[in-house]
């Protein structure tokens, strides 16, 4: 059958002009088939019964189960267990696990950029990018913050978003002086302050719902500081009390400077 209509992006050919459509507004266009088992969208009902076939494949991988199409299929999954690299750019030398990355990767070195926006000159050299780029024009913003009502078009700009809930914590205990960002961490909290919390403090009157806690609370005893700032060299017995040290004396630090000491 010929196909008439070209991708303005790609080279790939169709054969109707409504296919061609879809094909390049796959991220705008609804997906009316999915998957009962992991809710992956499709176009058409064959695409879904292709893809029915990763859960039912007899390739599937030893180390975490997936199941893939085929035995190339497994073995480029494989290297994502494996850390194999076999796909080098002639250019700069870095490797890559598969060949699809490299030839995204060469667009650096050539400038190459075949994704072009539709509703300005932007371009870009991998697909995704063009993807992110769109939510500027259709305004979508699939990151949403599960703390309150705000959503963003980029993870990075959930993630900045996220930092401000971690230093905002209007959640304060009414025994003692703790305080909590979110009110679940609060209710957790105050599980320390029932008279039924079972694992009690030999040196003072504090008692804790799980050993775990007790254990931490011991460091008040004990005097351990397993925290260590790896910019100053303080320590710490608790992994929040270091990670404000940090935002407040080595705010410019990337990454975090800190780890916890194994005993």
């Amino acid at each position: 059958m010929p196909r008439p209509y070209q991708c303005t992006v790609s080279d790939e050919r169709t054969e109707k002009a409504s296919v061609l459509y879809c094909k390049t507004n796959a991220d705008t266009v609804e997906k009316a088939y999915s998957c009962n088992r992991c809710m992956k969208g499709f176009l058409y009902p064959m695409e879904l019964h292709v893809h029915m076939n990763i859960h039912t494949s007899k390739y599937s991988c030893s180390e975490c189960g997936r199941c893939c199409r085929s035995t190339n299929d497994l073995a480029r999954h494989r290297r994502s267990h494996s850390g194999e690299k076999p796909f080098e750019c002639t250019v700069c030398c870095k490797r890559f696990t598969t060949s699809s990355e490299v030839i995204v990767h060469r667009r650096i070195h050539s400038g190459e950029k075949p994704y072009k926006c539709q509703l300005c000159d932007a371009a870009f050299s991998a697909s995704g990018d063009l993807n992110k780029h769109m939510r500027i024009h259709t305004g979508d913003k699939p990151y949403k913050c599960h703390m309150c009502d705000r959503a963003f078009n980029r993870s990075g700009h959930l993630n900045g978003h996220m930092r401000f809930h971690a230093t905002h914590r209007p959640y304060k205990c009414y025994v003692c002086d703790m305080v909590f960002s979110q009110p679940r961490g609060l209710s957790q909290h105050l599980k320390v302050h029932r008279p039924q919390n079972p694992h009690k403090c030999g040196e003072c009157d504090r008692a804790f719902v799980d050993s775990r806690t007790l254990g931490r609370h011991m460091r008040v005893h004990t005097g351990d500081k397993p925290y260590e700032c790896l910019t100053c060299s303080k320590r710490f017995t608790q992994c929040g009390t270091l990670q404000r040290h940090i935002r407040s004396v080595h705010t410019n630090t990337k990454p975090p400077p800190f780890q916890e000491i194994s005993q």
